[in-house]
């Protein structure tokens, strides 16, 4: 997938280029920095990533592409104890589906959100469960879960095909 199928297929969940954001479970940032494409200072992203390599892979790419754009990259496994600010958008792309027990993660993230927030995630779009994708969310099941959490609306935004997975899927859902 290309940084611009990235930018397209979750700009129409960014409804504002300002605000704070945060990127779960970032990776090295591929959706982090189309996530920047969508936004303009004074907006703020928070990556969190685990994997310290991959950190610097992401502060590379935002020193050449966005220099003055303000990321905090914060080396922390996303399922522990964040300490964030209340954010107008959670970002997290191609991470839920290695998580097993879903449901007290998605309420975690909605409480970091705002009253008018929203949570985009970018999925594969398949059931077949395998060693890269070891809990995969379906759309369908997304909808589910992101009701029973409290969201509101919940939204596709688009999909793409994937080599690994027949298709990747982005959903919105707010408050």
């Amino acid at each position: 997938m290309t940084h611009q199928e990235r930018i397209r297929l979750i700009q129409p969940g960014v409804s504002s280029p300002e605000g704070l954001w945060a990127d779960l479970g970032s990776g090295s940032g591929a959706f982090t920095l189309a996530l920047a494409e969508l936004l303009r200072p004074p907006a703020e992203i928070f990556s969190i990533e685990e994997e310290a390599f991959r950190l610097k892979e992401q502060q590379q790419s935002f020193h050449k592409h966005f220099p003055d754009f303000k990321v905090h990259f914060i080396q922390q496994d996303f399922t522990k104890g964040l300490q964030l600010p209340p954010l107008d958008g959670i970002l997290m792309a191609n991470a839920l589906h290695y998580i097993s027990e879903k449901e007290n993660l998605v309420q975690t993230i909605r409480s970091h959100l705002k009253n008018t927030g929203c949570f985009i995630l970018v999925e594969y779009h398949t059931r077949e469960v395998n060693p890269w994708v070891p809990y995969p969310i379906s759309f369908a099941e997304w909808k589910k879960l992101a009701r029973i959490c409290g969201f509101k609306e919940i939204r596709l935004l688009g999909k793409h095909p994937s080599r690994f997975q027949h298709e990747i899927y982005a959903a919105c859902s707010w408050i």
